[in-house]
């Protein structure tokens, strides 16, 4: 990427934060972003202009609404390019609706994130102030989160105002606020009477490092095509993985072995028995037999199963149900013991025997082999492709463990969502995409965290006053502690006086409240206005990597908990990769802050941010040599139009984006070609006072170039329509590039001096249109353009009708009069090869040639 500095024009005019930007200063000879986007966006918050009220004093006003959610940043740092990828779409749909004259509401918010942030706080506290949550209370290490939130989320807040996004800050909604969580405590209850939510041991993916179960979006599958030493969190020395460890049960009670396989030799001291196919020939006399531990000392029965594949290792499969989930299932249908003996905090468990207890579990596998080795029982190992998982958040690996939770019934909600939607699939805004059935087909979810910072699970463990049972747990849930006594008494028949509540330390996936946003946050469960006149949203706009995880759940449980589908439509854009098509990971050191792009930045200062992140030493060497690398010189000051552009003119639907900033800086060049071509305008109009209204007579070349913008127009009505916005991007910098720029203008500035005033209204017609069209896109340099343009015509009005982000989007309709066809002008006067024909008709206005 080549680029030279370019030159920085501040706004010197001292204004105050809200008021408007004074454009009767001179006209820099430059366009330079930062003089641009300075003072738009604080005047725009301030009157209102991003509230769904503002449609009221709009005189071009329908009676059609259009809302939409942001989906909500975590509170765990800043945003990267895919979160500005998300916002330059949605903007641009905000804003031209909202041109369209509908009433428009589009929600800012946070999400708390439970593991992300608790994770990143306590890292923080470790590194400042070397202490670790547990020397905290809980109530000190959520002061200490919240310090956090405060933080980051005015940070995110601050990077959302400066792409433009034009939120409505009055709505702004945290998943931690009062209001929002008071929807997910009465959203658990709601489920909870249904018989939706229950509470049962599973197995579930649990990160020893953090100690606490985590979703299935937070497990990362490692690929492994053998042996391979990886860093674990709690070990000094690199795990060995990636290899098929064999050994030998003897039969008990006669001679004979049975040899198995597994990539998790610690695990063998939970195996209750031995599984092997029903058909399988090497096993057929063995059927029933028994084989005897030999480090428990107890029998493990030789059972059969069709589950079992013959030609994996030996055929016959080691069953620990404890710690894997398809044992699991043959503990179910075999009715086996389930036998833990790797603990939460990773450790080995007393069950394991004191040669084992305490120890840690890749200790313990060593141990074991040892073991096996010395009782003649091994039998090799091997290397072998794997799928390794991995926590996302600590970087431990997943240990599978058997767990008391409480689960969400999915399969009951999805059958209820797909009656609901009536077909099978739900529509993906025109595409050719769709959103499958299989995307419901889930098993039961895990809510359950067992962490501090997220909603309190509200349900409360029930002690009886004259019980003597210390087994059986007893449970209630309740909005508050006061209904939950007033359950528990009615359903155990006992007095409020005589029980004990004790409410469940666990928390709530993120996962869970996040499913609730589409109407949580206008105001569910109140009726509020916001929630009739704004629900169903109208469109979900979301990474496409989130449909199983985010969208598939908010349709279920808004499903469930409003009888409508949470949203009418669902658009899924691509993930953006950096320029060697890996996905921006902050553990990979390779995100980039999108306001490191509008402002620009050194070289140096890029590589102190990875210095200051959380990042292993060797990741940070590689992210800071890739740096060096894709910008030895920093990156350039591109601005926010120029980087909403180019991010708007990718195809958002398939594949994945290679973002290149030489791609952005090419807008910025653009940004630049609309900058001088405005300005010369404005010398044109200013020298000779022209009226503006003039439409006629009009010679061809004037004809053809509002043909071309009357095309261009219907192009940008098509694309908005199907929401492919890069069709949109590619016809507007089409027509101001090459229609008007290189071969309108340089045919007029001959003719200016003679001309009567019909080519200065054609150009400021064309002129003034094209940045209408362009607003959604760069809402801050045609603001600043369409402002000088609308002080030349000296109108008044009100100060909605003083921005540009409230006037009408063009319609083609409207520009009939300024089409030639139209106006009685023959399409066969026309330059060679300007006006597009087919079958005798003029594509652009359609009339017959």
């Amino acid at each position: 990427m080549k680029w030279s500095e370019k030159e920085r024009i501040a706004y010197s005019v001292s204004t105050p934060p809200g008021e408007k930007k004074d454009t009767t200063l001179p006209f820099p000879s430059s366009y330079s972003p930062e003089y641009v986007e300075t003072s738009w966006y604080p005047w725009w918050e301030k009157e209102g202009f991003f509230t769904p009220e503002i449609n009221d004093r709009l005189p071009h006003a329908v009676n059609r609404s259009f809302s939409m959610c942001i989906p909500p940043p975590n509170v765990t740092g800043t945003l990267h390019l895919g979160h500005a990828l998300t916002v330059a779409i949605e903007d641009a749909l905000v804003r031209w609706r909202r041109m369209q004259g509908y009433k428009v509401v589009w929600v800012p918010g946070c999400d708390h994130a439970g593991i992300a942030t608790q994770t990143v706080v306590e890292r923080r506290l470790f590194r400042e102030r070397g202490k670790r949550r547990q020397d905290l209370s809980r109530e000190e290490f959520l002061k200490e989160v919240w310090t956090w939130k405060k933080e980051k989320g005015e940070e995110i807040y601050h990077q959302l105002r400066k792409l433009g996004a034009s939120l409505d800050w009055s709505r702004a909604c945290f998943t931690m606020d009062p209001g929002f969580s008071s929807a997910v405590t009465e959203a658990f209850v709601r489920l909870c009477d249904s018989g939706l939510i229950y509470r049962s041991e599973g197995l579930v993916n649990w990160s020893c490092a953090l100690e606490s179960a985590i979703s299935d979006i937070e497990v990362d599958s490692k690929q492994l095509s053998g042996r391979t030493l990886l860093s674990v969190p709690g070990y000094q020395n690199r795990v060995e993985f990636g290899t098929m460890v064999t050994f030998s049960y003897p039969i008990d009670g006669q001679d004979g072995e049975v040899s198995v396989s597994t990539t998790r030799p610690e695990t063998m001291l939970g195996d209750v028995a031995i599984a092997v196919h029903p058909e399988d020939p090497r096993y057929q006399a063995i059927h029933g037999k028994q084989c005897r531990h030999p480090f428990a000392d107890r029998l493990l029965p030789i059972i059969t199963d069709t589950m079992v594949d013959m030609e994996l290792g030996t055929g016959a499969v080691k069953v620990t149900p404890a710690h894997d989930h398809t044992d699991f299932l043959l503990s179910q249908r075999h009715s086996l013991p389930r036998l833990t003996v790797i603990g939460g905090d990773g450790t080995m468990t007393p069950l394991c025997g004191q040669w084992l207890e305490g120890v840690k579990r890749f200790d313990a596998r060593e141990q074991v082999i040892d073991a096996l080795t010395e009782k003649m029982l091994f039998r090799g190992k091997r290397d072998h492709a794997m799928s390794l998982p991995v926590c996302s958040r600590s970087g431990d690996v997943i240990e599978p463990l058997l767990k008391k939770q409480w689960f969400v019934r999915c399969g009951e909600m999805a059958r209820r969502a797909i009656q609901v939607i009536g077909l099978p699939c739900y529509d993906l805004c025109g595409f050719n995409n769709v959103m499958p059935v299989c995307v419901f087909h889930v098993s039961d979810w895990c809510i359950s965290r067992q962490l501090w910072w997220g909603h309190q699970i509200p349900a409360y463990r029930v002690t009886l006053s004259d019980s003597t049972d210390t087994q059986e747990e007893l449970w209630v849930w309740g909005r508050s502690e006061e209904e939950a006594r007033e359950r528990a008494a009615g359903k155990y028949g006992v007095t409020a006086d005589t029980i004990t509540l004790t409410q469940d330390p666990d928390v709530l996936d993120t996962w869970f409240s996040s499913g609730l946003f589409p109407f949580a946050m206008l105001g569910w469960p109140q009726q509020t206005s916001d929630l009739r006149q704004f629900y169903p949203n109208t469109i979900l706009e979301t990474g496409s990597d989130l449909i199983f995880f985010w969208v598939a759940r908010m349709v279920m449980l808004g499903t469930e908990l409003t009888g409508q589908l949470p949203f009418k439509q669902v658009l899924l854009h691509s993930l953006v990769r950096d320029k060697h098509g890996r996905k921006m990971s902050k553990s990979l050191g390779n995100v980039i802050d999108p306001l490191d792009v509008i402002s620009g930045i050194s070289l140096e200062r890029l590589q102190e941010k990875v210095e200051e992140g959380n990042l292993d030493p060797r990741e940070s060497m590689v992210a800071m040599e890739a740096q060096r690398k894709d910008f030895p010189k920093g990156i350039p000051e591109c601005g926010t139009d120029a980087l909403r552009f180019a991010l708007c003119s990718y195809k958002a639907q398939g594949e994945d984006i290679s973002l290149s900033v030489s791609q952005v800086l090419s807008c910025r060049h653009f940004c630049n070609k609309m900058w001088q071509t405005v300005r010369f305008t404005l010398g044109v109009l200013e020298d000779r006072g022209a009226e503006l209204g003039t439409t006629s007579p009009l010679d061809s070349m004037d004809q053809w170039v509002c043909s071309r913008l009357y095309s261009t127009v219907l192009q940008c009505e098509q694309g908005f329509e199907r929401y492919e916005l890069h069709s949109v991007t590619a016809a507007l910098h089409s027509f101001w590039l090459h229609s008007l720029c290189d071969i309108y203008l340089e045919c007029i500035k001959p003719v200016l001096s003679q001309d009567s005033g019909v080519v200065r209204a054609v150009l400021y017609h064309c002129v003034s249109v094209s940045l209408a069209l362009l607003s959604p896109f760069m809402p801050f340099l045609t603001e600043e353009l369409w402002q000088r343009l609308y002080l030349l015509r000296g109108e008044s009005g009100d100060s909605a009708g003083a921005s540009l982000c409230l006037q009408p989007y063009p319609q083609s309709s409207q520009l009939h009069g300024w089409c030639h066809c139209h106006a009685g002008g023959s399409c066969q006067d026309e330059p060679a090869g300007r006006v597009p024909h087919e079958g005798g008709r003029c594509l652009p206005c359609n009339a017959q040639r």
